[in-house]
């Protein structure tokens, strides 16, 4: 999973991974909420692409740059 682009001004612009609402391992559905971005002062969800178990690649309130890769889901 990526991280959103929610600025289209500076697509490499970074953010901040505001909040986790699963924990590293956790089994998630597909559609799932897993957590929120933030990047200046636009929020976005982040869902299960897929089922499976989720492995965070990012903390929480660790910078970072809009396209990058914050968690998997397996």
């Amino acid at each position: 999973m990526l991280f959103p682009r929610l600025s289209e001004q500076e697509p490499t612009a970074e953010g901040v991974l505001a909040t986790w609402f699963v924990s590293d391992g956790d089994q998630v559905a597909g559609g799932q909420l897993l957590g929120e971005v933030m990047v200046e002062k636009v929020s976005a969800e982040v869902v299960a692409p897929t089922s499976g178990r989720v492995r965070l690649l990012v903390s929480e309130d660790q910078a970072v740059r809009q396209g990058e890769v914050i968690a998997q889901v397996d």
